[in-house]
């Protein structure tokens, strides 16, 4: 038997980097005009996150495929991708995303990321981050084995639309992400929250506990009174929430799916 924590990841809390980054840099023509992004998409660096933030806007999709649970002090919603340590089920060794499964736009983003470099409250820069595999020199792009495609970032001075795409992106992910928090701090007011441990067993009897995660307590969410009810749908919080116990049902197809990569089938 093993233990889980259910957390988006380790590595990203000890250096206080979100998941995936580890060397974000401001985006400017100076100290990046050479540079683009392969146009290959390649999810290689979401293969050991078994939990991946999403906010509300993309649930009704997520839930379809993964189980949505809550995480931390900020209950923070993610999608469950594993249910072992540093395993996403849905990254094969190629780096591609298992079909036809939601890709969430928290790994669409990467390796771009608004951030706020000054320390400058409310002033959020474009970034990318330098250490994705995806950001070349175009100069070395013509040596690479898929042909050497890449969306450069600049031409001269001017960002590219590329580059104009992927503000645009990321500034529509922050609004959610800001939407979403306001949704969750309403359901907290509201007491609905509850922490929860699951003991999952896989095919051959391997048991696995997940644990360090909150879900809704439907008993309490089905006591609310009238004016509490009334509260949460013009927040536009009950969307998230009947997404999160829809979820649910994906806990099966998850633990089917473990069970398969450990035997060894796709």
């Amino acid at each position: 038997m093993s233990d889980l924590k259910t957390q988006t990841a380790p590595a990203a809390a000890d250096t206080g980097l979100p998941l995936f980054y580890s060397k974000p840099e401001a985006l400017n023509p100076i100290r990046h005009g050479s540079l683009g992004l392969t146009a290959r998409a390649d999810f290689s660096f979401a293969r050991s996150a078994h939990a991946i933030p999403v906010v509300a806007s993309e649930m009704p999709a997520a839930m379809r495929s993964y189980p949505i649970v809550f995480i931390g002090v900020a209950k923070a919603p993610v999608i469950i991708t594993g249910v072992r340590q540093n395993e996403n089920l849905f990254v094969d060794t190629d780096g591609r995303w298992s079909e036809p499964h939601y890709i969430p736009a928290y790994v669409r983003r990467y390796p771009f990321i608004l951030a706020d470099e000054t320390k400058t409250a409310g002033r959020l820069t474009l970034c990318i981050d330098r250490a994705s595999e995806r950001v070349i020199d175009q100069l070395l792009a013509q040596f690479r084995e898929d042909g050497g495609k890449i969306a450069p970032f600049f031409k001269g001075t001017e960002p590219t639309e590329a580059t104009r795409q992927a503000l645009a992106f990321c500034n529509q992910f922050q609004a959610d992400f800001n939407a979403t928090r306001a949704m969750i701090e309403k359901i907290d007011a509201h007491g609905l929250f509850a922490p929860r441990q699951s003991k999952v067993t896989l095919e051959g009897g391997e048991v696995l506990n997940l644990t360090d995660f909150q879900v809704i307590d439907e008993v309490a969410f089905s006591k609310l009174s009238d004016e509490a009810f009334l509260d949460l749908r013009k927040s536009g919080a009950l969307g998230m929430l009947y997404c999160h116990l829809a979820s649910s049902n994906s806990w099966t197809s998850l633990v089917y799916q473990a069970s398969t990569r450990k035997d060894g089938r796709k």
